[in-house]
C-alpha cells in the first residue's frame, strides 16, 4: 500500500481519517506539530513528522516519498482574536502543502475544505457544489478563508497535481481528541446554550466523513469536490432531539436572528462583553443546510442514521463530563441572568441607531 501523508491528524476529523487510512492498509506519516499530543492514536503504526504546515522546510521533508497526501490541517476558530491566524493556517498552510505535493510529484491530495467554501443556503433551502460562493459580504473569516483555501487548491491543480476536495459540514461523534469540534454539544449538556436563534445546520458523523474522504481518494475525479453531509436540522429540531437523548432542558429562550447578530456586533465594537463573537452570532442566523447527492452517486458515500449519530456522541460527551452534567440547571439560570442584560443592551444601542 501507498505511503500516505496525514496533516492534521491530531484533530478530531484527522485522527479518524489516520485510523480509516490505518485499516485500509496504508504506510502512514503523520505531520504534527512538536509537542502535539498524539495519545489517542497510541495503537496505531505511523511514522511522526515533527513540524507546521506554515514551514515549507518541514512540510518538504515531510513529502520525500509520499504518494498520497491528506491535508486537513487548519483552524475552524471564530474568535474575533483569531481572525489573521485563521487566513494564515487554512489559505497559506494549503498553499504551502499543495505546492510542495506537486514539487514532490505526489499522485494525489485528498483537501479538507467546508461546507462554508461553498457559503450557506437561502433560508428553508438547501445547497449543493454548484452553488456559487456569495457570502463574503457577511465577514466571516472562517468561512471567507476555506473559500480562499479552495481557490489556492484548484490552483495548484491546473498545474498537475491530483487534487480531490471534500466539503464536510457540521461533524459529530464520538472521541474528539481536544473537545473543540464537540463543543456545541458539551455546551449544550451543561447548559451554557440559554439562548438561540432561527437558523439550521447540518449534522453528519465523523466516522462516515472519514470513510467519504478514503471514497473520494479511490474515486474522486480531480479538480471535484464533494459534499460529505448527512441530516439537515433547524436549531428547534436538534435541540429537540439533544434534549430528548441526554435528559436535559432545551435552550429555553429564542431570538430573532439578525437584530440579535447586529446587536452583538455593535456590543463587541464598542467593549461590551458579548456572550458569543460577531462571526459566532452571524452564522448562528445562516442556513448551513446541503444535498449530497453527488458524493452519493459518484463515490458511494452513506452516512448513517442521524440517530445514530446524536446517540454516539451525547453518550460519549456525557462520559468525559462525568459528574459536571449533573449542574446543568443551575448553569442554564445562571447563563440566562447574564445574557439577558446584555441582549437588551444591545437592543436599546440598535433603536437608538
Amino acid at each position: 500500500m501507498p505511503k500516505t501523508l496525514v496533516t492534521g491528524a491530531s484533530g478530531f476529523l484527522g485522527s479518524h481519517v489516520a485510523r480509516a487510512l490505518a485499516a485500509r492498509g496504508d504506510e502512514l506519516r503523520l505531520l504534527v506539530r512538536r509537542g502535539s499530543d498524539l495519545d489517542h492514536l497510541a495503537d496505531l503504526e505511523f511514522e511522526r513528522a515533527s513540524g507546521d504546515v506554515l514551514d515549507r522546510r518541514a512540510v518538504r521533508r515531510a513529502m520525500e516519498g509520499v504518494e498520497r497526501v491528506f491535508h486537513l490541517a487548519g483552524t475552524t476558530s471564530m474568535r474575533s482574536q483569531d481572525r489573521d491566524k485563521v487566513f494564515e493556517l487554512n489559505v497559506k498552510g494549503t498553499r504551502t502543502v499543495l505546492e510542495e505535493a506537486l514539487a514532490a510529484h505526489v499522485e494525489r491530495v485528498v483537501h479538507t475544505s467546508s461546507v462554508a467554501a461553498i457559503g450557506p443556503a437561502k433560508p428553508g433551502g438547501t445547497a449543493d457544489e454548484n452553488q456559487e460562493f456569495r457570502a463574503g459580504h457577511l465577514g466571516i473569516a472562517y468561512m471567507n478563508s476555506k473559500h480562499e483555501a479552495e481557490v489556492e487548491a484548484l490552483r495548484v491543480a491546473v498545474h498537475g497535481l491530483g487534487v480531490v476536495i471534500v466539503n464536510p459540514s457540521f461533524v459529530f461523534g464520538p472521541d474528539d481528541p481536544k473537545g473543540t469540534s464537540m463543543e456545541l454539544i458539551r455546551r449544550f449538556l451543561l447548559g451554557r446554550i440559554p439562548v438561540y436563534v432561527e437558523g439550521a445546520l447540518n449534522v453528519v458523523d465523523v466516522r462516515d466523513v472519514a470513510k467519504g474522504h478514503l471514497l473520494a481518494d479511490e474515486r474522486g475525479e480531480m479538480g471535484e469536490r464533494y459534499i460529505l453531509s448527512g441530516r439537515n436540522f433547524t436549531f428547534d429540531r436538534l435541540f429537540a432531539d439533544l434534549a430528548r437523548i441526554s435528559g436535559r432542558e432545551s435552550p429555553p429562550v429564542k431570538l430573532p436572528g439578525p437584530p440579535t447578530a447586529r446587536a452583538i456586533a455593535l456590543m463587541a465594537r464598542v467593549g461590551l462583553p458579548v456572550p458569543v463573537s460577531p462571526d459566532e452570532a452571524r452564522s448562528a442566523t445562516c442556513w448551513w443546510t446541503y444535498r449530497n447527492t453527488k458524493a452519493r452517486k459518484a463515490l458511494g458515500f452513506k452516512p448513517r442514521p442521524h440517530e445514530e449519530t446524536l446517540e454516539d456522541a451525547v453518550r460519549w460527551q456525557m462520559e468525559q463530563l462525568g459528574d459536571r452534567v449533573q449542574k446543568t440547571r443551575r448553569i442554564q439560570e445562571t447563563a440566562l441572568a447574564a445574557v439577558g442584560p446584555l441582549l437588551r443592551l444591545g437592543g436599546r444601542v440598535l433603536s437608538e441607531r
